[in-house]
């Protein structure tokens, strides 16, 4: 039976993630660069100051109201829910599956995908709605608001529902589950039953009890992270330029001709170095602005800011780092190795439970995020009802994925997440007409007021 449904999603997984899927993925981040005229680029400063490091200072940028969540909240929630498991184990997968090459294609996306994680957070602003005195947006209410179209805005949900229940849940379940029994032997029912009892705790308290978790958890959990990474750079120095001229060579490997026009093993850096960077930073998936849509933000610009901000934090940042402690460290081609092969060699032992509980602190952060994900799809698609009967179906989810072989996980998630971007991504193309930058709101210092601004962009 597992052999079955493995070629079933193997053969969709081919077609989802061909050649169209690639083209359509870089293609629409391409467009709104050019749109933005680099924005992520030539104004890193301006970004990253009204995001966190505007945040730490005097300007707090906006506080939240009663029922609404901070910017800074829903970008760790937004941050958690594309961390996760991806900088580790997806980038593990990126390399072990499509070789060092892959990175230099996860880079690309990441370029890319902040242009259009942008153009994803600023409609949602632009078309979002309240109900009972709080904010609901994501692709669902701009597609169909904005475009009119029912048909497709439920199509997303559906597909944002189920993507919730296998990337969300099942693979992050999957990779913690997985990578305690590589460190602590610890059986995989066992993680199972422990993130079930963890993620409903915090789950059955809604976007509230989760966003609260996640800015506290997340940048501690990253910090300790990065300080790992930095310390292995730093041990293994001189093996850092033959890794990066690895990571160039393999991009463009055409030595395979029997792979098609760009080579097999290009073909395979390109697949899998775009979806795991997908993966990993979830641009153009549409999961971004559901939970950016609900923060105390009025000004679209700045909501997509802190979308760019994501992007460069999860991949250009963290899957970097990872990527190269792999390529320095570690000669391996299985998935679990090169996750732990990094903190093995430098640290021996402690690291690699060091390792086992960060994938597993990831991944839960991950799990709880992509439920409110799924119950937003739920809550549009029901208007309100079901939620609960959801949150359990979830939680036994959790169970399921913790238990299951770790490829076919991954494959099903891979099929998912490219089903979920396309009615999202043909929506940010047909509405990208009311994303602008004037001049004078590239310059700016300040946001406009919260009602003036928030009219300014519903005109437009």
């Amino acid at each position: 039976m597992t052999e079955a449904v493995a070629a079933i999603n193997s053969f969709i997984n081919s077609i989802v993630w061909g050649p169209f899927m690639l083209c359509l993925m870089l293609g629409v981040g391409v467009f709104f660069s050019i749109k933005l005229r680099f924005f992520q680029i030539t104004h890193i400063k301006q970004w990253l100051f009204d995001t966190v490091l505007g945040s730490i200072g005097k300007n707090k940028s906006l506080k939240t109201t009663g029922k609404s969540i901070s910017p800074f909240e829903a970008m760790t929630t937004a941050l958690a829910g594309s961390i996760g498991t991806g900088n580790i184990v997806g980038v593990s997968s990126a390399i072990s599956l499509g070789g060092a090459g892959a990175v230099l294609w996860m880079w690309i996306a990441s370029v890319f995908g902040m242009a259009t994680v942008f153009a994803e957070n600023y409609l949602g602003i632009v078309y979002r709605e309240k109900r009972n005195g709080k904010y609901i947006g994501g692709p669902m209410y701009y597609i169909e608001k904005g475009l009119h179209n029912k048909p497709l805005a439920v199509l997303f949900a559906v597909f944002c529902t189920l993507a919730a229940l296998g990337m969300g849940n099942m693979t992050q379940a999957n990779s913690a589950a997985s990578a305690m029994y590589e460190a602590f032997s610890l059986p995989p029912f066992m993680s199972g039953i422990l993130l079930c009892v963890m993620s409903g705790l915090i789950i059955f308290g809604g976007i509230d009890r989760i966003s609260k978790i996640n800015s506290k958890l997340i940048p501690i959990i990253s910090v300790l992270y990065i300080l790992a990474l930095l310390l292995i750079l730093i041990i293994n120095i001189k093996n850092i330029p033959d890794a990066i001229g690895k990571i160039i060579t393999e991009a463009f490997d055409l030595k395979c001709i029997s792979g098609g026009f760009m080579g097999y093993g290009m073909r395979n850096a390109l697949r899998y170095g775009i979806s795991r960077g997908v993966f990993s930073n979830e641009a153009g998936l549409g999961s971004s602005p559901i939970v950016h849509s609900e923060a105390a933000e009025t000004d679209p610009v700045r909501s997509g800011e802190w979308g760019i901000f994501q992007v460069f934090t999860d991949t250009t940042v963290m899957c970097t780092l990872m990527a190269l402690c792999i390529l320095t460290t570690t000669d391996s081609n299985n998935i679990m190795e090169l996750c732990t092969g990094p903190f093995t060699a430098v640290f021996g032992s402690f690291g690699k439970a060091f390792i086992s509980v960060t994938v597993f602190v990831f991944g839960f952060a991950t799990l709880i995020s992509w439920c409110y994900y799924g119950e937003k799809g739920i809550d549009y698609l029901f208007r309100g009802k079901y939620i609960k009967q959801y949150r359990l179906i979830y939680v036994l989810f959790v169970f399921i994925g913790s238990t299951l072989k770790i490829d076919l996980v991954w494959d099903i998630s891979d099929t998912i997440n490219g089903l979920m971007a396309v009615p999202n991504l043909a929506a940010l193309i047909l509405l990208s007409g009311k994303i602008k930058l004037d001049k004078t709101r590239i310059r700016r210092k300040t946001v406009l007021p919260a009602k003036a601004a928030e009219s300014f962009y519903r005109e437009r």
